[in-house]
């Protein structure tokens, strides 16, 4: 296994100040925000920025780690203090909340739920689909979910509320009418019924 070394004190700076810098920037001008932009913003060149992040992904990634990590621990204090029916359903309220309020999250939601996206295997995919999983997986024991259905559908599902909600009205004020409609829709059906 190859070692990794440490970074410098100076490149760790410059890090941290594309970091910040891109953190403004996507909350300014969304995922597309420019990267030439960032790098003025951070003090550097170009160079350095691709040096540290050769791709937008991995920017983004990086920049917005935090984030998707606080939902994944987000699901895991609400599993604690609810039922998984109830769990299931705030924590997918948070997160489309957040992919409308943070700029550029989204985008990141969006890769990490697609077909044969590398997002998957990133802190951000992995900490987002693993809470999904554990959530979707107690919904179902509990008999609230279908037994057919995949975490990775629901996150995708919640993408295209959080999408359709944004469409309604700019604000994601439709969020919980539209999750209401999507749970009841994945609810196991009764025989007979």
């Amino acid at each position: 296994m190859p070692q990794v070394r440490p970074m410098r004190a100076d490149a760790r700076r410059n890090y941290e100040r594309l970091l910040k810098a891109a953190v403004a920037a996507f909350a300014e001008h969304g995922e597309n925000a420019s990267l030439d932009d960032i790098a003025k913003r951070a003090g550097v060149g170009a160079g350095t920025l691709y040096r540290h992040f050769p791709t937008r992904q991995e920017l983004l990634e990086a920049a917005y780690v935090d984030h998707f990590q606080a939902l994944g621990a987000r699901a895991g204090e609400l599993a604690r203090e609810l039922s998984p029916g109830e769990a299931l359903m705030a924590w997918l309220n948070e997160l489309c909340v957040a992919t409308i309020q943070v700029r550029g999250l989204k985008s990141l939601l969006g890769s990490a739920v697609a077909d044969g996206g590398s997002v998957a295997r990133t802190a951000c995919g992995a900490s987002v689909q693993g809470a999904a999983a554990r959530l979707v997986e107690a919904a179902q024991q509990e008999g609230v979910l279908r037994a057919d259905l995949e975490p990775i559908e629901v996150l995708r599902l919640a993408h295209g509320v959080a999408t359709a909600s944004e469409l309604a009205d700019g604000q994601g004020r439709e969020i919980q009418r539209y999750l209401t409609l999507l749970v009841e829709g994945l609810r196991p059906q009764q025989a007979g019924g």
